[in-house]
Order: C-alpha cells, then structure tokens, then sequence
C-alpha cells in the first residue's frame, strides 16, 4: 500500500510540476471561453498597479509577461511548425532549468528584441540543428504574407511532455509585439506561478476578486485551459485506490483465515480452557492478540520492506519508465511521514476489527466435544 501510494503521488506531483514550471499555475488573459493552450491571446494593456498588487498576495511566487504566435521555421531545407511564446526579462529561468538539455537562456536587451530563441529537443532535431545555429522563421502577416526573421538558437530543452516539446519555442515578447502591431505595454496575458500548487483555485479566485482587476479579464487556473493531462492525472486516483482497496481485501481474508486456523488448532485446548472456568472472552482476546501480533509484525516488516523499494528508487531510479508515453524517463515517488503513519494506523485498526468476527468461533465451541475431539 505505501508502494502504490508513494508510487501514485509521485507520478501526479512530478508530471504536474512539468506543466507548472512551462506554463506556471494561473493565466490572467482577455476573457475567451473557448481558450485553449494552443490558441494566440487577445491583446491586453499591462497594468504594474495591478501587477504589484497580485505579487503582494501571499499565495504567489512571481508574476510576468507574455504572449504566443504562431510561426514557421526553416533550416537546412526543412520546415517546422511552431507556436513562439514570447517572454520578456522578468521571467524566472529557475523554472525551466530542469529541462533545459544544451546551451544557456535567452539574454534580453532594452535596445531592441533578442534575436535568441530556446528551441525543443524535437524542433531542433527536425530541424537537423545545434545550439548557436542560425534558423529562419517566418510569421504570417494579418494580410496573408509572410515576414522572415533570422534567430539564432541560444538553448534547447525537453520538457518529456509530448504535446509541449512538439509545438512550443521561446523567444523575445518584443519580436511578438513589434510583429502584432502592439504597444509596447500590450501583452498577451500575464503567468503567475504560486508557493502551493493546491492552493491554486484559491488563489486564482484572491486574484480575480482584486478590486483592481479588469472586468474583461480573467484568472483562469492551467488546469482548465490545459484539462487533458490533469483529467488523466486524475484517473491515476481511481487506479490508486483500486490497487489498495483489493490489498486490503486480501490483507482482511489473509487475517480471517489466520486467526481461523489458529483456532482450529487450538480446538482442545479452548475446551479445557472452558471446563476450567476461562470466559469466552478472555479466550478470544488470546487468540486476538496473538493475531495482532502477527499484523504488527506484519505492518513493521511492510513498512521496511516497501520504505526500501521507495528509497531506492529515490536514489537510484531504477523503475524507468517510456516518456513519450508516461511524461517522466524515470517513476517518481512521492511520500510523507503522515500518509505513511495513516496507512500503519489504519492498517492496525481494519485488521483489530475484523478479527473480532471470526474469534466469536470461540464462543460456539463446547468444552466437552472439545475435549473429546483429537
């Protein structure tokens, strides 16, 4: 049960940390209900009031700019689609920094947009191109024509989502603006990244309820514009609790049985205990104890044994696990000291009742067929 446990929790925590530190936990955007992560924000105007008031909220971290636009990019006669995402200096690289495989972060400058990008592992390799190589990108015009740009490709990362490694680069948010028409304190929305990701309606809801905040705008949680992932991370609760509902299930029959054949064995000498005086109960609390002696005994041996498994594959990672598919190269786990003392408390309080029912034997036994039986 800690196994699974630790095993579940980790999976759901590490593949949301993934999405969190690409896309942090709330986007403030124009209000569009049928946003989507792939879809190119409305235009909005910053506003810093605004902006130092959500930062002041106890809940977030940090909070910037940024905005998406579709392009195409072109190296060594190969062509890729991609959605640009456009950041601008006030971005936390610390976020992206476990998935950045090759070169540095993008350097700004206050002149003019940075002709720097951090392309995916994929892009690149469809591509056929390396850290400081040049590419051509080309950005459709709102009159249908394309306007070329020449970048040089400062970073790659890999985030092992799928769906993210095959559809995003980062770039400038200036080279976004300057390509929309926008003013320079247009912007596609605002990321806010938080403390507690299980805090994040919460907080979303402090931030959309700021006496401040634009009546068109929108604190929209990731998980709403992004509800593929989380739905499947979701489900993994389902197979959690499935997969320890039936280890409970055989754990109770494993004890039921134990205590029943312990009773059968010892059949004569309840009976003797009986034509000695001995009450039904002071026998059943006999074979009672000697039972929970053995799920103690149990419940330490499981709590070695699979606090083992859990710390060596925290140090060692042996479980690997298909990326492409699962979103991690490794099975994550994830465990605190309180799931585990629920787990052993619970364990011990399901395993005393239950074998309450069958030491009731003990009372339908008489002493004299007993102490005739051989």
């Amino acid at each position: 049960m800690l196994v699974a446990l630790a095993f579940a929790n980790g999976f759901q925590q590490k593949v949301s940390q993934k999405v969190f530190s690409f896309w942090g936990h709330i986007h403030i955007i124009e209000k569009d209900p049928g946003k989507t992560l792939t879809n190119e924000e409305l235009p909005i105007t910053q506003k810093p009031e605004l902006v130092k008031k959500i930062q002041s909220l106890p809940q977030v971290n940090t909070i910037h700019p940024f905005a998406t636009r579709y392009a195409i990019l072109k190296a060594k006669g190969n062509l890729e689609g991609a959605l640009f995402k456009g950041i601008d200096s006030s971005y936390d690289f610390n976020t992206l920094k476990p998935f950045l495989k090759a070169g540095s972060y993008i350097e700004f400058n206050d002149s003019s947009y940075s002709r720097q990008i951090l392309l995916s592992e994929y892009i690149a390799s469809q591509l056929g191109v390396n850290v400081n190589d040049r590419i051509l990108i080309y950005f459709v015009r709102p009159d249908g024509s394309f306007r070329p740009d020449r970048l040089t490709i400062k970073g790659i990362f890999k985030t092992g989502i799928e769906e993210y490694d095959k559809t995003f680069m980062i770039g400038d948010l200036k080279l976004i603006q300057r390509l929309n028409g926008w003013l320079p304190d247009e912007i596609g929305g605002y990321e806010v990244f938080i403390n507690n990701y299980t805090h994040i309606d919460k907080a979303a809801q402090n931030i959309y309820e700021l006496d401040s905040f634009p009546a068109t705008w929108d604190a929209v949680n990731i998980k709403n514009i992004s509800p593929n992932i989380f739905d499947w991370l979701n489900m993994q609760n389902i197979t959690r609790n499935l997969l320890i509902g039936f280890m409970v299930v055989v754990a109770i029959i494993n004890l039921i049985t134990c205590l029943i054949i312990l009773v059968l064995e010892r059949f004569k000498m309840i009976g003797v205990l009986k034509a000695l005086g001995c009450s039904n109960w002071s026998i059943q609390q006999i074979f009672i104890y000697h039972t929970l002696y053995i799920a103690i005994s149990g419940i330490i041996g499981g709590v070695l044994f699979g606090g083992g498994i859990i710390l060596l594959q925290l140090k060692t990672g042996f479980i690997k696990l298909k990326e492409e598919t699962y979103y991690l190269s490794e099975a994550a786990v994830a465990i605190t000291t309180g799931e585990i003392l629920t787990v052993c408390i619970a364990t011990f309080v399901i395993s005393f009742v239950v074998l309450l029912l069958p030491s009731l034997l003990v009372r339908r036994i008489s002493p004299i067929k007993a102490i005739r039986f051989t």
